[in-house]
């Protein structure tokens, strides 16, 4: 009798909202388009005008839902950028009609190419007098942007945030890629997510934004990333309303995680605290500092710091631009990366593997400040910033300064020898003229014979006509009072230079 076929399990697919990536040049309208769409006005400007964290938020449009992405427009958000494309299935680049194709516009560019995820070109700021949407088309031709009113297949729409123009014919075009896209997501499977956002907070504990990627994530759920389980406490939709469940592509705020996990983490749904805290246990490992294991390269100098950061987006951008700094001459090393203010543990840390504590948006603890009061304190360098920039050329000038200094060879003249006075010991009387430069007391020489080198010295003493003079130039005929190591002969060249302590660079 034959076997019965196996029942095929179907999992259960629902329509899901597109989320949608919002791209470009940093000072072109990102943010300013959102408002614009949501109508939810963006209160937090952080120092430089760079918007410092993903956020997520959702809209209603003709009975359907959008999720937005923000991601900061600045170079050093490359790493948050890449994040924010790997959750979404839209991505509005961004340009500001009034200006051109930015090289942070060909960075979002390329991101969104390599995502592989359909691209909306939005011409922003269309109400300026000197826009020209036609001449960002032509530039946009030159790196592979074909829109469809050159040719193309990439659709392009013109808006202006301001005046709140152009935003229904872009939320038409977003919904239109999403129908044809089906997007659909499996709701039966058990809950998975990735992490687009996390910080600390004082009152609540670790804080992280996230965007579900299937399942319906609820409260009460065991949730872990690599580095973090949590026990799903509470949550919130992008206005801090309550919130029972999460469904796909829905940003939700979770509190619940034991500690902050990291930005673009994935997270999975674990049937126990244990199950969790076994696969926990092998990437906690890894993340725990070994001293013993650091490799000391003998030649090259070794730069050692411990970075903390308010959230791990901003650590995490810090660290992609400072593991870009050349390292051909000198070594950084990251020791440890975490979220959180500068405490007694950093302290000690530091002293161990003699390292700089750099903090971004951080304070230091009152036991801390204490500490480096008192004299074996005061040897741990610490420095905070606000604004990145500064943090990175910090790095850098530490980088730099313990290098050695590098001396620097100049040519000043040269003089053809054409009379020898006399010669005692390591010193000689020589008359000459000046073919190059110019010649000052107390200038080191090189002597060339037959353009080889067969001694140097100095200049102690410069005459012309018998005084004594402080410089001669190219022409005059000049004697010396040299003292060297080698006797100088009729047609020698004598090779006049300073050398120079420049500082050196990375």
């Amino acid at each position: 009798m034959a076997k019965k076929a196996k029942a095929e399990v179907k999992n259960i697919l629902q329509t899901r909202p597109p989320v949608v990536v919002v791209l470009g040049h940093v000072d072109h309208g990102k943010s300013s388009l959102l408002e614009a769409i949501r109508d939810f006005k963006i209160t937090a400007k952080e120092s430089g005008g760079i918007t410092q964290h993903i956020g997520a938020y959702e809209i209603d449009e003709k009975g359907k839902k959008i999720t937005f992405i923000d991601t900061p427009g600045h170079e050093a958000f490359s790493a948050m950028r890449a994040r924010g494309t790997e959750v979404a299935d839209v991505a509005l680049l961004v340009i500001d009609s009034a200006q051109s194709v930015q090289p942070q516009t060909k960075e979002a560019i390329n991101v969104i190419k390599r995502s592989e995820i359909p691209m909306i070109v939005v011409l922003n700021k269309i109400d300026l007098p000197n826009a020209d949407p036609e001449k960002i088309k032509r530039e946009l031709s030159k790196v592979d942007i074909f829109v469809e009113s050159m040719g193309g297949e990439i659709p392009s729409v013109e808006v202006s945030a301001k005046e709140k123009t152009g935003i229904d014919e872009l939320l038409e075009m977003i919904l239109l890629i999403s129908d044809l896209k089906e997007l659909k997501s499996e709701t039966d499977l058990p809950v998975e997510g990735l992490i687009i956002e996390s910080y600390m907070d004082a009152g609540k504990g670790p804080v992280a934004t996230a965007i579900i990627k299937k399942g319906i994530l609820n409260l009460k759920d065991i949730i872990a990333t690599d580095i973090a389980l949590g026990k799903v406490r509470g949550m919130q939709d992008f206005q801090g309303k309550q919130i029972q469940k999460a469904l796909p592509s829905q940003p939700v705020v979770i509190l619940g995680f034991e500690k902050v996990p990291a930005v673009g983490e994935k997270f999975k749904f674990f049937k126990s605290v244990e199950d969790a805290q076994a696969k926990l246990k092998i990437e906690s490992q890894k993340r725990e500092i070994n001293v013993s294991v650091i490799d000391n390269d003998p030649s090259k100098k070794i730069v050692n710091i411990i970075l903390k950061g308010d959230v791990f987006g901003s650590i995490e951008a810090i660290e992609g631009v400072l593991k870009n700094l050349p390292q051909e001459k000198v070594i950084l090393r990251i020791l440890k990366s975490e979220v959180g203010d500068i405490n007694e543990t950093d302290i000690k840390t530091a002293e161990m593997v003699k390292a700089q504590i750099i903090g971004f948006r951080v304070k230091i603890s009152p036991t801390v400040v204490k500490m480096m009061q008192k004299e074996e304190g005061q040897k741990i360098r610490i420095k905070t910033f606000n604004i990145i920039y500064d943090l990175i050329q910090e790095v850098r000038f530490g980088m730099e300064k313990s290098l050695e200094a590098e001396v620097v060879r100049r040519d000043i003249g040269k003089i053809r020898a054409l009379v020898l006075f006399f010669a005692e010991k390591n010193r000689q009387i020589v008359g000459g003229k000046i073919q190059d430069g110019e010649i000052k007391k107390g200038l080191k020489l090189e002597i060339f014979r037959n353009n080889e080198k067969v001694g140097s010295g100095r200049i102690i003493e410069l005459q012309r006509d018998k005084k004594v003079v402080d410089k001669l130039s190219k022409g005059d005929e000049c004697g010396i009072l040299f003292e060297g190591n080698t006797k100088i002969e009729k047609d020698d060249i004598l090779v006049a230079f300073i050398e120079e302590r420049k500082k050196s660079e990375l």
